[in-house]
């Protein structure tokens, strides 16, 4: 399921083009946590309003059956019912990143991929060529890291370009 939404392409991102020259290609990864909105916003106002770059907002939906077990009686029914739940999701994820692109006047590419979110946002910056890959941090310290892995960690260390990893301001005491 790919989407293009949001509001037309600045007119610096056009005249770049008549130039001859590549705009920069920024992908950047969203699911529901306002982590990722923490990145995406970070991204529309500091590398797609301002430098007119292209924006490519990736969503990587897991899939029903890394969520459910199979082989338990009734396990048909849970299938379609995560399945529901994870497209909802999705349909929130990319709703929430749309309005927050039509609201800084952004256009963007949306794009929802099944699979593996560190590896559905590799394959993204291979497939549209970008030249940053930007994602939220969810602060994880080492221990619950190694159990629970990183996006950004595995990103930066297979990602073929940039990684900007933006942290939430934590509230000053």
């Amino acid at each position: 399921m790919a989407e293009t939404n949001a509001a037309p392409a600045p007119a610096a991102a056009v005249a770049t083009e008549e130039c001859g020259m590549r705009k920069t290609v920024v992908v950047v990864g969203v699911d529901d946590s306002d982590h990722s909105y923490s990145a995406l916003e970070w991204a529309v106002r500091h590398v797609a309003a301002a430098a007119g770059a292209e924006l490519v907002v990736v969503h990587g939906k897991p899939s029903a059956s890394s969520v459910v077990t199979f082989g338990s009686p009734g396990a048909g029914d849970v299938v379609r019912f995560v399945e529901a739940d994870l497209r909802k999701r999705a349909e929130d994820v990319v709703d929430r990143a749309r309005r927050l692109c039509i609201a800084n006047s952004v256009h963007g590419l949306i794009e929802v991929i099944e699979g593996e979110p560190r590896y559905v946002l590799c394959n993204a910056v291979d497939k549209h060529g970008a030249d940053l890959l930007v994602v939220g941090s969810h602060g994880y310290g080492a221990i619950k890291r190694a159990f629970l892995g990183s996006v950004s960690d595995y990103c930066t260390h297979h990602a073929h370009c940039s990684v900007m990893i933006v942290k939430q301001n934590k509230p000053k005491k």
